[in-house]
């Protein structure tokens, strides 16, 4: 047993936990838990918590079901509220393993973890800062449309709410779990919220995502309302986007820092973002991998529409800031094509991968783009030589199919078994009959 191991054998007994949930989650990001009592914890740390991986699809195949979660001590956190009849609680991240330890390929952990060892091995370490932006809604009948819970506005003071200590609670919450917040505030459509993480390590911001939903979903649910990362929920309101700020490491120094540019974006900086753009289509159905993403991309305000970057243009897709330009540890780009609903293991696996290969492919950057992409029409675009982006599910899905790159991003097994279920996800939205068309072609 290591060290690590040993102090959370300690903290649990400090702390009176009861129970510890173990957590992981599915190739959609959707979270898993396995409840244990402490006094299985060190059995856990030795020989690992067996389970059937064939019951989570995509997993395992059924002849190779017997799968391992094997916590990681490194993020132990105690939990900010008493679920369980007040009993405390914690939670632990796993890694899921074979019985003979080699890594699941479909834990979507271990596909960012080969990314970020890609990254390490040419001297890199991955950072990232997310603006999460989420709706909270009133809680209705089941298959009613939703309501906002508030009716402000960008920046309001949002006192006369369905949960007007919401924020804070969640952002207290998440402080008690060691989580970072920079900034929260009302986005600028009725019951839209915002909440910044502080940047650390991928794989820790992952995690600390993963978090992040849990707690504040459990929040509003405690105020009586119900908060969702659904992209576009409301087809006259701004969709919910994730805009992330990322940047490379060596060491302490800022890889994408060159004091003597112009707007202080080193030449690695530059073919990070080329490799975004050029592989932008390649990741569009896994940083946004719902049929209800494509709704905010083609109609949402301030979602991009192009593979662009520009230099403090809210309307590329991927924005170099120019907050502090000479501070080094603030130099960074914020791609602003994620939504709040992905992965986040495998969206920032995918932005990385391409990301590297623009290093090491040395790719080159075109000029910024000046123009306000999101008013130009699609033959406007085509037209200045702007690539668009996918607007449709199915249309991100051909070209991820297409793509040899993202298939070893992924891994065979998680790039096949992705692609099945979103074309099946795909074909039983398009299959719908929607209300829109009863009302508009009934009488043809």
């Amino acid at each position: 047993m290591n060290s690590q191991q040993e102090n959370v054998l300690q903290k649990v007994d400090e702390q009176d936990i009861s129970f510890i949930r173990l957590w992981f989650t599915d190739i959609f990001g959707s979270l898993k838990t396995v409840m244990m009592s402490p006094a299985e914890l060190e059995a856990a740390f030795d020989e690992g918590v067996g389970f059937d991986g064939s019951s989570i699809e995509g997993f395992s195949r059924i002849s190779e079901s017997d799968t391992l979660l094997r916590p990681d001590p490194s993020t132990y956190q105690a939990l900010p509220f008493d679920e369980d009849e007040g009993l405390q609680t914690a939670r632990m991240f796993c890694d899921i393993t074979m019985p003979d330890g080699d890594p699941l390929f479909a834990d979507p952990r271990q596909v960012l973890r080969r990314q970020i060892q890609i990254a390490r091995d040419a001297g890199f370490e991955f950072m990232a800062s997310p603006e999460i932006e989420f709706y909270v809604v009133k809680s209705g009948e089941p298959g009613t449309m939703p309501r906002p819970a508030d009716y402000g506005g960008y920046f309001d003071q949002a006192k006369r709410n369905e949960a007007p200590k919401f924020r804070r609670q969640s952002i207290s919450a998440l402080e008690y779990m060691g989580i970072v917040t920079e900034f929260s505030h009302h986005e600028a459509s009725p019951g839209q919220q915002e909440i910044d993480l502080r940047h650390t390590n991928a794989l820790t911001m992952a995690d600390n995502i993963v978090t992040f939903k849990y707690i504040v979903k459990t929040i509003a649910e405690a105020n009586g309302v119900h908060a969702t990362f659904m992209p576009k929920p409301f087809a006259d309101k701004d969709g919910s986007a994730m805009h992330t700020h990322f940047s490379l490491f060596e060491g302490e120094t800022n890889a994408f820092h060159d004091p003597d540019d112009e707007i202080s974006l080193s030449k690695t900086g530059r073919q990070f973002i080329a490799g975004i753009i050029e592989h932008a289509n390649e990741i569009s159905a896994v940083t946004n991998q719902w049929v209800n993403s494509y709704k905010r991309l083609q109609f949402g305000s301030e979602a991009p529409t192009a593979a662009t970057w520009g230099v403090s243009n809210r309307s590329a897709m991927v924005r170099v800031p120019t907050y502090r330009l000479h501070k080094a540890d603030s130099r960074r780009i914020e791609v602003r094509s994620l939504d709040s609903a992905c992965n986040p293991y495998l969206a920032f696996a995918a932005v990385l991968a391409a990301g590297l290969k623009g290093i090491t492919g040395g790719y080159e950057l075109d000029e910024p783009t000046r123009d306000d992409v999101f008013s130009l029409t699609r033959r406007e675009r085509r037209a200045m030589g702007y690539r668009d982006l996918p607007t449709s599910l199915d249309q991100a899905l051909r070209h991820l199919e297409k793509s040899e790159f993202m298939a070893e991003v992924l891994g065979e097994q998680v790039f096949e078994f992705f692609l099945r279920s979103k074309w099946d996800e795909w074909h039983n939205y398009t299959s719908q009959i929607t209300t829109w068309e009863i009302d508009n072609h009934l009488d043809l």
